[in-house]
């Protein structure tokens, strides 16, 4: 059976994204690309909010038909392009971009429908509201997480308040050169 897997890049202080929503916090170099690169190989299908949803469907279409883009960025576009993609949104009257799914309803009911078929697991990539509205429904099996060596202070959580209590198991640790570590925990 497939797993519902949350990647996310955090602050030390649990920020997603600063208050602004940027993620220039983050301690991405050539490592760190390459952790992400890895797991990518273990996505079934990317699961998104609508905002996150949104701006990967406004980025990454472009890349395709940019003569100037790399070799990594394209790659990564035709893989983004191709994969099958789920969005969960109540407010989103439909959706255009390649392979997409939209899911507006019964969200327990179509993840585990979807966790029942075979493939690879189900990544949510980023997309904090989503990842705290399946944490309020039981529904994440793992969470691979970067901690990035930085203090925010603010901006966008990736946890709330009104989540269930969760105890997990520590599956792998890595302390990358840069300072950031890679965590990666199950449900018990």
């Amino acid at each position: 059976m497939r797993k519902v897997v949350l990647f996310a890049h955090i602050s030390l202080d649990g920020f997603a994204g600063d208050v602004n929503g940027g993620l220039g916090f983050l301690s991405y170099d050539q490592e760190l690309q390459k952790y992400a690169g890895e797991l990518v190989k273990t996505v079934g299908a990317p699961l998104y909010g609508r905002t996150t949803y949104q701006l990967m469907e406004g980025y990454w279409p472009t890349v395709l038909g940019n003569s100037g883009a790399g070799k990594h960025e394209l790659e990564h576009a035709q893989w983004v392009h191709d994969i099958p993609k789920v969005v969960f949104s109540t407010t989103l009257e439909g959706v255009s971009w390649n392979n997409t799914t939209l899911i507006k309803e019964n969200i327990t009911e179509e993840v585990n429908k979807l966790k029942q078929q075979p493939g690879k697991d189900l990544v949510i990539f980023g997309s904090p509201g989503l990842a705290k509205s399946f944490m309020k429904l039981g529904l994440i099996d793992e969470y691979k997480l970067t901690l990035h060596p930085i203090i925010l202070g603010g901006g966008i959580s990736l946890f709330d308040t009104n989540i269930t209590t969760s105890n997990l198991k520590l599956l792998a640790s890595e302390t990358l050169n840069s300072g950031v570590v890679t965590l990666h925990y199950a449900n018990r």
